[in-house]
């Protein structure tokens, strides 16, 4: 499996080097925020790559024009500095994804990785960073649908966040007009569950983070692109899995997105009906370092063997 590994590593080097050969250009923002195709049998898509920081860079432009958020950005680079990552610095933007164990339809939301994949046909996925709720303003997990959408929306805030508000001194209207002051952006969509709303902002820097009142934000050109692909019914599936596991081609990756009280045991990352399929091959050191540097990344951890052609009985005689 090491040959493997140092072809996967190879092919990330070519593309970073071609990123950082096209300077001033941002080689990557047609395939970040495009679709993709997956073939048959694969959960794994996408392509990480580096790109070299300009004096003005934060970590969050970096992550923006690519369609990363905050913490991605983060646990991908670790030991740069979110603020000032300097000038002329290799900078990775972690646009690999396994895909969430969940059916593939409609949207699907993982509230471990911050992130929106969208299943408009059989075989093909976008994803999009999101921000989530934080503590005590949980984003709700469960199979829920889009009731209503609407553009430039109306922002009436619940009673509990008007009194959140007024102990920090920020008196909130009961209503806010569409505009730059409306917390939802230009486009907003109503779920099943009471209350929860998938919506841009108009405070997109912090994007990629548990950081609203249990709604689900996306950067303002995201859903720009993505609310009129969206119609009333769709399905949206919302997850928390920290750990995913997905075959590309013959070999097994696994991303880790685990917050400290998430951390587990390392034979109990990668499913039995992985590890005891006929062929498979997992190394679990493999498995221990991705869960220790825990990049959200995809990282190598397995392959596995062709079954044999079963040969007819004609052909034994001849």
């Amino acid at each position: 499996m090491k040959w493997q590994k140092s072809e996967n590593n190879r092919q990330l080097v070519w593309i970073a080097v071609l990123c950082l050969a096209l300077v001033g250009v941002d080689c990557a923002s047609a395939m970040t925020r495009g679709s993709y195709r997956l073939a048959s049998g694969d959960g794994v898509f996408g392509q990480a790559f580096y790109v070299e920081s300009r004096h003005e860079d934060t970590l969050l432009d970096i992550g923006r024009r690519n369609g990363v958020g905050y913490d991605e950005m983060r646990s991908a680079n670790p030991g740069v500095d979110v603020w000032i990552p300097g000038a002329g610095n290799n900078i990775l933007v972690p646009t690999q994804y396994v895909v969430p164990n969940a059916p593939r339809r409609g949207l699907v939301l993982n509230l471990a990785e911050k992130r929106l994949y969208y299943f408009p046909s059989s075989g093909s996925v976008t994803t999009h960073a999101i921000s989530i709720g934080r503590e005590g303003w949980n984003t709700p997990l469960g199979h829920f649908s889009i009731v209503s959408k609407a553009r430039n929306p109306t922002w009436r805030p619940p009673a509990s966040i008007r009194a959140e508000h007024a102990t920090q001194g920020d008196i909130l209207p009961a209503v806010v007009l569409p505009g730059p002051d409306n917390p939802l952006g230009k486009y907003a969509m109503r779920l099943s569950a009471r209350g929860y709303l998938i919506h841009g902002t108009n405070k997109p820097w912090g994007l990629g983070m548990r950081i609203s009142h249990g709604c689900i934000r996306m950067y303002p050109e995201d859903i720009e692109r993505l609310f009129p692909k969206i119609p009333v019914g769709a399905s949206v599936k919302i997850v928390d899995q920290p750990f995913k596991v997905g075959w590309l081609g013959n070999n097994l990756y696994l991303e880790v997105h685990a917050e400290g009280k998430k951390r587990a045991k390392v034979r109990a990352v990668i499913p039995a009906s992985i590890t005891k399929a006929w062929g498979v091959r997992v190394d679990w050191e493999e498995v221990r370092q991705a869960i220790k540097e825990n990049t959200g990344l995809p990282h190598l951890v397995g392959d596995r063997q062709k079954r044999p052609m079963r040969r007819l009985y004609l052909d034994k005689i001849f």
